[in-house]
């Protein structure tokens, strides 16, 4: 079923669009992403008046995302990869030193990442360097940071994710599959540990409780209090 596009009353002045996506799932779940975009995915076969009803049921919700991402706007630039830009690494921002030379490299300090993608400077290899150097970082940390989470969460290493992948999500941090599977956004590594540890915390909550409802939250809240603070931080930092 091919996607579609619902218009809605914003308020008085204006109006917005919801993107419905059609996916093999068995509930609505309605998104507003950080670009402040509206997004609803159905299941296949879902009418297009029950997917109106819901966008006008939690209008007062969008409203409110809405309201909380125009605070993070405008959005950072697209990044270049050239000497003297700043790139994040674990919360910190750092200043980007391109150099060239025999052999490719990343190497970080408190101030500096100096990326040498070969005998080059092409900002388009510096970006392959850069991320590919990224992954890397980010294989090792999440798995030690996935270990104490569970141990947060009194999970035995037999109880918990099945597997751990590291993705490119587009309007995600992370996701728990109904077969164990832990994936995390790549763009975590850009992230304060403290917000690595949400989501990991968030996505293990899952395990127990694959949905939203009360008892998830009282979960992630009695685990990790501070969760709204960090979310927050996560969501302001990486903007």
């Amino acid at each position: 079923m091919p996607e579609l596009t619902l218009r809605s009353r914003l308020d008085t002045k204006s109006f917005l669009d919801c993107r419905i996506v059609y996916t093999q799932r068995k509930t609505l779940q309605l998104e507003v992403l950080p670009d402040m975009s509206v997004r609803m995915i159905a299941p296949l076969g879902t009418k297009t008046e029950v997917c109106s009803r819901m966008l006008l049921k939690r209008m007062d919700w969008v409203r409110a995302q809405m309201r909380y991402f125009s605070q993070f706007h405008p959005l950072t630039k697209p990044r270049e990869y050239v000497s003297g830009e700043t790139h994040l690494f674990l919360g910190r921002r750092q200043r980007l030193k391109v150099i060239s030379g025999p052999t490719k490299d990343v190497k970080a300090t408190r101030q500096h990442l100096t990326v040498c993608a070969g005998r080059t400077t092409s900002a388009r290899l510096v970006e392959a360097t850069l991320w590919q150097w990224y992954r890397e970082q980010a294989a090792d940390l999440f798995q030690e940071r996935l270990l104490g989470c569970m141990v947060k969460l009194n999970i035995p290493k037999a109880e918990g994710p099945k597997e751990l992948i590291i993705r490119c999500y587009r309007s995600r941090w992370g996701s728990m599959s109904p077969t164990g599977v832990l994936g995390l956004n790549l763009d975590l590594i850009r992230a304060p540990i403290e917000c690595i540890d949400y989501v990991i915390i968030h996505e293990l909550c899952h395990l127990r409780f694959p949905h939203h409802g009360p008892r998830f939250w009282d979960l992630l809240e009695r685990v990790m209090p501070d969760w709204r603070k960090r979310k927050s931080k996560l969501e302001r930092l990486t903007a």
